[in-house]
C-alpha cells in the first residue's frame, strides 16, 4: 500500500489508509512499523500471532465513537514511531512496549469522559475507584485479550522480558490521563534545567524513572499530537473531538447532570464555528504548544511540529475572530474570552 510507504513520515494520511485497509488502519499500521523495526525476528513474535491480537485489539475499540477509535490508535502509534526514530535511545524491548502501549491506550473507549463515569457511578469508575478509570480499562483490557487463542505476541518473552514490557506498558497508557499533563510537563521542563546546568548535547538516561519519564512524555506527545499535524488532518481531527464532546453533552442533559466544559451542542452553526475555533486556539496555546516546545528542548528538533502548531493555532484564531466579528454585526454580543488551559485538559 502506498500509504504505509510513507510510515516514517511526520503527518500520513490516517484517514486513507483506514479507507484502504477496510477499516483496519491500527493492524496495517502497527504490523508494518514492528515488522519495519525488525520486532517479530528479535522476539520471536509470530506474524500470524501478531495480526490475529491486532485486529482483535481494534475490533475492542468502537466503530460509533467519533475520535477515541482505531484510527486515533493508529496515528498514536505511528506518531510515536515517527518520534522514537528522532531520538534512537531507547532498546528494542522499549520500543516493543512502547509501540504496543499505542496501539492499546483507548482500547473500548465509550466517548465519554473520566469524569462522567465518576459523576454517573459508572462500573468502570467503581472497579478503579475512580482514579484514570479509563486508563486503567485500556491498559487491562489490552493485556487480558493477550489470554485469547492465539493472540499472545509475549509468548516467546523470556519472563524478565514480560515482566518489563508489561510494567512499561502500565506505566505509559496511565499516563495518558489528560489529568497528569500538567504533573508530566513539570517534570519534563525540569530534565531540560538539569540538561542545560549540565552543558550536555546528548540526553543521558541512567534508571529506570528517567526512561520511563521520556517515554511516558512521547506517548502523551504522540496522544497529542493532532494540533502539530498539517492542517488538513488537524481539521478532520478536531470535528471528530468536538462531535465526541458533544455527544457527550446531549447525554449529560439527558441524565439532567452538570454539563462538563466544552460539552454543550451550539444552537446553530455559527456558534458551533466560534466555539470550536476558540477552544482549539486555547487547546493549542495552553497544552499543546508548551508540551512539544519543551519536548524539543530536551530530547530532538521539534521545529516541523511546532510550525504546524502555530499555523494551525493562527487557522483557527482567524476563524474565531471572523466568527466574533460576524455576531457583533448581527447582534452586537459581547465576545467569550478564550477558555483557560484547565477547562481545555479537563475533557480531553
Amino acid at each position: 500500500m502506498q500509504y504505509l510507504g510513507e510510515v516514517d513520515n511526520w503527518g500520513i494520511d490516517v484517514f486513507k489508509i483506514s479507507e484502504l485497509s477496510n477499516n483496519r488502519p491500527l493492524t496495517c499500521i502497527t504490523y508494518t512499523i514492528m515488522k519495519k523495526r525488525n520486532l517479530l525476528n528479535t522476539f520471536q513474535i509470530n506474524p500470524q500471532t501478531l495480526v490475529t491480537y491486532l485486529m482483535h485489539l481494534e475490533a475492542h475499540y468502537h466503530q460509533d465513537v467519533p475520535y477515541h477509535n482505531n484510527m486515533h490508535a493508529a496515528d498514536v502509534v505511528q506518531s510515536a514511531h515517527v518520534l522514537l526514530n528522532a531520538q534512537p535511545i531507547f532498546n528494542d524491548l522499549e520500543v516493543l512496549a512502547t509501540l504496543f502501549a499505542c496501539a492499546a491506550h483507548d482500547v473500548d473507549h465509550p466517548g465519554v469522559s473520566n469524569q462522567f463515569l465518576v459523576t454517573t457511578e459508572n462500573r468502570l469508575a467503581w472497579l478503579y475507584n475512580d482514579e484514570s478509570v479509563l486508563e486503567n480499562h485500556h491498559i487491562s483490557l489490552a493485556f487480558q485479550l493477550l489470554k485469547d487463542e492465539g493472540c499472545n505476541i509475549f509468548d516467546n518473552l523470556a519472563p524478565k522480558q514480560w515482566k518489563s514490557v508489561r510494567k512499561m506498558a502500565i506505566d505509559m497508557v496511565l499516563s495518558t490521563d489528560m489529568s497528569k499533563h500538567m504533573g508530566l510537563l513539570a517534570e519534563l521542563k525540569t530534565m531540560v534545567e538539569t540538561k542545560k546546568v549540565a552543558a550536555a548535547y546528548e540526553l543521558k538516561l541512567d534508571n529506570y524513572a528517567e526512561r520511563i519519564q521520556v517515554l511516558q512524555n512521547l506517548v502523551h506527545c504522540a496522544d497529542l499530537g493532532n494540533p502539530a499535524k498539517p492542517l488538513q488532518f488537524y481539521k478532520q481531527w478536531t470535528d471528530r473531538i468536538t462531535e465526541e464532546f458533544f455527544n457527550q453533552g446531549d447525554e449529560e442533559k439527558r441524565r439532567d447532570i452538570s454539563l462538563s466544559p466544552m460539552c454543550e451542542r451550539p444552537e446553530n452553526k455559527a456558534l458551533r464555528d466560534e466555539s470550536v475555533a476558540k477552544t482549539q486556539v486555547g487547546f493549542i496555546t495552553y497544552i499543546v504548544h508548551p508540551l512539544w516546545e519543551t519536548w524539543g528542548d530536551l530530547v530532538s528538533d521539534a521545529s516541523t511540529q511546532l510550525l504546524h502548531l502555530e499555523d494551525n493555532r493562527d487557522y483557527y484564531d482567524k476563524m474565531y475572530q471572523d466568527c466574533v466579528k460576524k455576531r457583533l454585526t448581527e447582534t452586537s454580543t459581547v465576545p467569550a474570552l478564550t477558555p483557560s488551559g484547565e477547562d481545555v485538559a479537563e475533557n480531553e
